[in-house]
């Protein structure tokens, strides 16, 4: 309540400023700025954009000589060349960039699809391995079991039991399971 008045106050002094300027309106009197203005607006025709196109596919960038003639040649202004040179190249590298993104893309899902391949053999080496041992287990348990057991032995064979043959680092000799 005491302060309502110098609350106003200053909402009032904040509102206070340059006041908004208005753009202006064509009210049509200017007949060069509207047919500027419909030139800029007109869609090319399909034997303007075919020729810009060649010329495109010949060159990507636009000399200002090249850009005149074919302005004169199209009966369009030389800055809409330039415009629609640029709106081209913005285009073509887009079209590039997919490209390439698609690429790396399929690349990149056959590599996944290899990888997991290449998963699943190295499952099923190191399960065959994992079998090889456990039977290389049963093998030499089962030899030094029938070597000690059995009453028959010779030295010779009590020393092979002794000492088995060594394997190599794999478990391997020779290229063979033992």
């Amino acid at each position: 309540q005491y302060y309502s008045g110098i609350y106003t106050q200053q909402l009032t002094q904040q509102g206070e400023g340059k006041p908004k300027r208005r753009r202006k309106k064509n009210k049509g009197d200017d007949v060069n700025g509207v047919m500027m203005m419909m030139m800029r607006k007109r869609k090319l025709s399909d034997e303007q954009v075919n020729l810009l196109e060649q010329s495109f596919g010949h060159e990507h960038k636009l000399e200002s000589e090249r850009k005149d003639k074919l302005a004169s040649e199209l009966g369009l202004d030389p800055r809409q060349v330039t415009v629609w040179f640029q709106n081209r190249r913005a285009r073509w590298k887009s079209k590039k960039l997919e490209e390439e993104y698609s690429k790396l893309k399929n690349e990149h899902e056959t590599n996944i699809v290899d990888k997991c391949r290449l998963e699943n053999e190295v499952l099923k080496l190191k399960e065959q391995m994992c079998e090889a041992e456990k039977e290389i287990q049963r093998l030499l348990t089962e030899r030094d079991g029938v070597s000690i057991n059995s009453p028959t032995t010779s030295s010779l064979s009590m020393e092979a039991a002794m000492d088995p043959p060594f394997l190599g680092e794999f478990g391997f000799d020779n290229g063979l399971w033992a």
